[in-house]
């Protein structure tokens, strides 16, 4: 056997096929399954995710899914990763998240030294697919999916509850919602800014792509509900953002809720600990909220 037909034999199992690795619990009451392949993108590494699930097996009814996406200005970051201020909590979130009875899976996507955009929503996209075909397997309903980010996640959540695909809601921690025009320390005419390298140009040069790249242009009345998280004083997101997004969603007849935290910089650096732990707690209850059935 030679050729192509070798090469397919070969091949690792497609991600829509392979077999799931076996779960570990290492929290009481929570599954964890690291390293799961959902997507093997063409002249990529293949794109993998973390699962935390409730419970110690899958249940008669399928729990609510939160779908984390980390942040690291699309350069960098790790899938597992909430930000600076969650790092050394034990619990770490994702078991809390767990822990309240809603499966979370925290995926990869592509950096901008790997793709340009729209690479990175395809990937987020492409693992909602994955995570919906193989639901019954995990024990999650994706017909109940909260997409929650921080950061360049946060862009990305945006991005992903606004394509369209029937989300329950959209929890964004101090994301960016519009690459077209100056906002705090970004200016669109820069080439060396995140968003320039997440777009393959400044983005005053490409400003039909910046435009595709920003939720703000992006929003509807079908939208589902955000809860937008901000600090008034983020140095390197400006707080604009959500209240833009925010704003606009109201206009389109959308629901949106904006919390400013006062004091707040970046990755919730200057709060209190009762204040992160306040700000985690809230955003959890409206995965709640949202995911409860009537």
């Amino acid at each position: 056997m030679t050729g192509p037909a070798l090469r397919q034999l070969i091949a690792s199992p497609h991600p829509d096929r392979a077999p799931l690795p076996p779960a570990a619990v290492r929290e009481p009451g929570v599954r964890e399954l690291r390293g799961v392949p959902y997507r093997q993108a063409m002249g990529s590494r293949p794109l993998e995710l973390d699962l935390w699930l409730p419970g110690t097996a899958p249940t008669a009814e399928p729990a609510p899914l939160v779908l984390f996406v980390h942040g690291g200005a699309w350069l960098q970051g790790r899938r597992d990763d909430m930000g600076l201020r969650t790092r050394q909590w034990s619990p770490g979130p994702f078991a809390r998240i767990a822990a309240a009875g809603f499966g979370v899976a925290c995926v990869d996507y592509r950096l901008s030294g790997e793709a340009c955009f729209p690479a990175p929503l395809d990937d987020v996209r492409t693992a909602l697919h994955w995570l919906t075909l193989r639901g019954p397997e995990l024990g999650v309903d994706t017909g109940r999916t909260v997409v929650w980010g921080e950061s360049a996640g946060g862009h990305l959540a945006s991005l992903l509850a606004l394509d369209g695909p029937g989300l329950a809601g959209a929890v964004i921690w101090y994301g960016p919602s519009d690459l077209t025009a100056a906002r705090g320390p970004f200016r669109p005419e820069d080439p060396a800014t995140p968003e320039a390298l997440l777009l393959g140009a400044a983005p005053a040069a490409v400003p039909e792509a910046a435009r595709a790249g920003s939720p703000l242009s992006r929003v509807h009345p079908g939208a589902p509900p955000f809860l937008l998280v901000h600090g008034d004083a983020d140095t390197m997101v400006d707080h604009s953002h959500s209240a833009s997004l925010a704003a606009a969603l109201r206009e389109a007849g959308a629901s949106a809720e904006l919390w400013t935290v006062p004091g707040a910089d970046h990755g919730w650096h200057g709060p209190d600990e009762a204040e992160v732990e306040r700000i985690f707690t809230r955003s959890l209850e409206f995965v709640r909220d949202r995911t409860s059935k009537a």
